[in-house]
């Protein structure tokens, strides 16, 4: 039986025993009504109900805060607050059918007065239910939404803790045996109403991949998203049908909806198996959400595996800065400076060197591309029309795109 509880006892008056069967057939048939809900939640309810229609007696404060007790205690146990509240009506309506004849067959002004006063009993126990229901509702969200964002801290951090980090994470319904994929989400400026972008993104991935091995939080003012990925695409990324199977697709046109945050980006680190796969998916899409504002990249959404050659040459900042030095920084010399040399030879390599498609892209005519190429030829010393040159140009291009030269100076070499 609940805490603070006792068992139905009858009617002030009635001259009945503790056990009066007829209540105890009223709680039973309230519990089949609301489909099971234990009868130990309905306390001494009965007793206020029977008491109000004998006697008027209205319940007092000690009385209310026992109920209030009961709904914090349906909740912590996990059942509906609608089913809750259909056991107190259920157990209201039935008492009334079953009250004794003593009750029923006074006069029309008592039975009146009767039916209102256990109304009024109904209300304020109702009430307070709720009350006390919605309160043990929001700790267990606040409980529960400390451990999600402390077990989600844990995973994109690589704790050493595996087995303790398995075991929280199971009650998410996270298998980290699996191979999973993070994604950012960063908004304009700074994060706005996160439970509306959180409540967003949940509907519509738990939608398309279910609500297993899917947790959305927030973390350093972004949305970050964990989810399912394909063994098959370990390390690299999926190829989608379309746009909207993707998972970076689809973050960015759930949260593109909302009324703040817009432009988002999102960046989407490669899929990796188990526990430590999730860090280091989430240091990609960092890594990625931080590139892709450097190479100011057009596209709202990025993928890691798409900016490797950049981690790449990152990685030895100190070689790419002396490679971009050494063949580059003799465009400045040109007149306009090196940047629309810069993305001539941009251009040329991702056309393939074909001149005629370089121009259309940057709306220039055919001969100023040449031109400019030759240029390039008789500043550096390495023709870009050259196989063995090209690499070189090629390489250092991607370098200078990195470091965001000529828009910052190159940093010190040493």
């Amino acid at each position: 039986m609940a805490a603070g509880s006792r068992p139905p006892r009858a009617p002030a008056g009635s001259g009945a025993g503790p056990q009066e069967a007829w209540l105890v057939e009223v709680a039973r048939g309230a519990s089949t009504d609301a489909g099971g809900v234990p009868v130990e939640l309905l306390g001494d309810y009965l007793s206020l109900l029977a008491d109000a229609a004998v006697s008027g007696r209205r319940p007092e404060r000690g009385e209310l805060e026992a109920v209030s007790r009961l709904g914090r205690e349906a909740a912590e146990q996990g059942i509906s607050a609608g089913r809750v509240v259909q056991l107190y009506l259920s157990a209201a309506r039935r008492l009334w059918q079953e009250i004794p004849m003593m009750v029923r067959s006074r006069d029309r002004e008592a039975v009146r007065a009767a039916a209102a006063a256990v109304l009024h009993v109904v209300d304020e126990a109702v009430a307070t239910l709720a009350e006390g229901y919605n309160l043990a509702r929001r700790d267990l969200v606040r409980r529960e939404e400390t451990l999600r964002r402390e077990v989600i801290d844990d995973l994109l951090r690589g704790d050493s803790d595996l087995g303790g980090l398995v075991e929280r994470a199971e009650p998410f319904g996270l298998d980290l045996t699996r191979v999973h994929q993070v994604a950012l989400a960063a908004p304009d400026r700074r994060l706005p109403d996160s439970d509306a972008a959180i409540s967003a993104l949940e509907a519509a991935i738990f939608d398309r991949l279910g609500d297993r091995d899917v947790m959305v939080a927030t973390k350093d003012g972004l949305v970050v998203v964990l989810a399912p990925a394909d063994s098959a695409i370990v390390g690299r990324p999926a190829a989608p049908v379309d746009r909207r199977s993707d998972l970076g697709w689809l973050m960015h046109d759930q949260l593109d909806r909302l009324r703040h945050g817009r432009p988002w980006r999102v960046a989407v680190g490669r899929a990796h198996p188990g526990v430590y796969g999730i860090a280091r998916s989430y240091e990609e899409a960092r890594e990625a959400l931080s590139m892709a504002g450097r190479l100011r990249v057009d596209s709202p959404v990025v993928n890691a595996h798409d900016l490797l050659v950049y981690r790449v040459l990152l990685r030895d900042q100190p070689a790419i800065v002396d490679l971009v030095q050494a063949v580059l920084t003799p465009l400045t010399q040109a007149r306009g400076g090196a940047q629309p040399l810069l993305d001539t030879l941009t251009a040329y390599f991702e056309t393939g060197g074909v001149a005629t498609e370089s121009a259309r892209r940057l709306h220039v005519s055919v001969r100023t591309v040449t031109y400019r190429l030759d240029r390039i030829a008789a500043l550096t010393g390495y023709d870009p029309a050259e196989p063995a040159n090209r690499f070189m140009l090629q390489a250092a291009v991607l370098g200078a795109t990195a470091l965001n030269w000529p828009g910052e100076p190159l940093p010190s070499a040493l």
